[in-house]
């Protein structure tokens, strides 16, 4: 039979309401007899039942994680899979659970982040999406929700109302750009992914700031946008060899994509990096297995989760924090052995 409240009570001599309060740490109870209770409770192996907890404490112990609906896209996913390994452990070392959803129910299309919260069933959110709507961040700023905000910098004209922690992509688009100049390279082509993420927007204007820098004239042709899937790079490779031809190196924006074009690059004979050099960006796990290695960017997802969620945790911990963070963390550059100097 299970153990409860009362028989807690009962072995340390206390009331039922003193063993509730000495669970959950209450001021009201004296430090000896909560120590009292909490060593009682171990000894009987209670574990005080989760809707209990919440009734009593207003707390679930859960944080809500928000996804944007790119993550189905595979090469966004593997550094999403990756992003989202570093937060469970950094919430786990704080003994947090987490629900990890995306903002939108695709059948019924109503708001998940209206029902985390309305449901009680977290305690805050890390909101990884860059397109809440208004009406969702009325919503939360209405009921005062804890959130933050981490490597998508939203959309909305809310900076001084939210804590971010991004990816300063500006900073890794000219950071990319900037070593293969250094390797010489001249004729760049910058290969982006099709589509409204203000990510890639940042790491092109990365890459335009070092092409004009250093004064480069490359051309309108210089820049492309393509799906990143294996189908639409191996097409866009065969209706575009001749351009492709015509340069030394290749900024791709993303790693499995730079992948994808070395081994497609293949069957033209065009190899990687004696003929032309390839950079990727992101850093996923196991790059360092492809031959040739991929040189890239690193997004420091490792420290972007850390700080997110510690300051999450900082939120929840003093609930008269108001002073706002909006922290760009700048990637660093991974060298392996797909660039080479000219």
């Amino acid at each position: 039979m299970a153990v409860t409240i009362k028989d807690v009570a009962k072995v340390a001599g206390v009331s039922i309401s003193t063993v509730s309060r000495s669970l959950n740490d209450s001021p009201l109870v004296s430090l000896k007899t909560k120590e009292k209770v909490k060593r009682v409770a171990e000894e009987l192996k209670f574990e005080i039942n989760a809707s209990a907890r919440t009734m009593i404490t207003k707390r679930t112990d859960t944080i809500g994680i928000i996804y944007p609906e790119e993550i189905k896209d595979f090469n966004v996913g593997f550094y999403h899979l990756s992003l989202l390994n570093n937060l469970r452990d950094v919430l786990e070392k704080e003994d947090l659970d987490s629900i990890v959803t995306f903002n939108e129910n695709k059948y019924t299309k109503k708001s998940n982040i209206y029902k985390l919260i309305s449901k009680q069933k977290v305690d805050a959110l890390l909101i990884i999406n860059e397109k809440i709507t208004q009406e969702e961040w009325d919503y939360i700023k209405d009921k005062d929700f804890p959130c933050v905000f981490l490597h998508y910098i939203p959309k909305l004209d809310i900076l001084d109302e939210v804590d971010v922690i991004a990816t300063d992509n500006f900073y890794g688009g000219k950071l990319a750009t900037e070593y293969l100049v250094t390797l010489g390279h001249k004729k760049i082509l910058c290969v982006s992914k099709d589509s409204d993420e203000s990510e890639y927007n940042k790491l092109i204007e990365g890459y335009k700031f070092v092409v004009k820098e250093h004064g480069l004239d490359l051309g309108e042709e210089s820049i492309v946008k393509i799906k990143f899937s294996p189908d639409e790079i191996k097409q866009f490779i065969s209706e575009n060899i001749d351009l492709i031809k015509s340069k030394t190196a290749i900024f791709v924006q993303n790693d499995l994509a730079a992948t994808n074009f070395t081994n497609e690059l293949k069957f033209y004979g065009i190899r990687v990096p004696e003929d032309i050099s390839i950079i990727g960006y992101d850093d996923v796990d196991g790059l360092e297995y492809f031959n040739p290695g991929l040189t890239t960017i690193h997004q420091p997802k490792e420290i972007i989760a850390k700080m997110s969620c510690e300051r999450l945790v900082e939120i929840l911990k003093d609930e008269k924090v108001t002073k706002k963070i909006n922290k760009m963390v700048k990637p660093r550059l991974v060298v392996r052995s797909s660039c080479i100097r000219v």
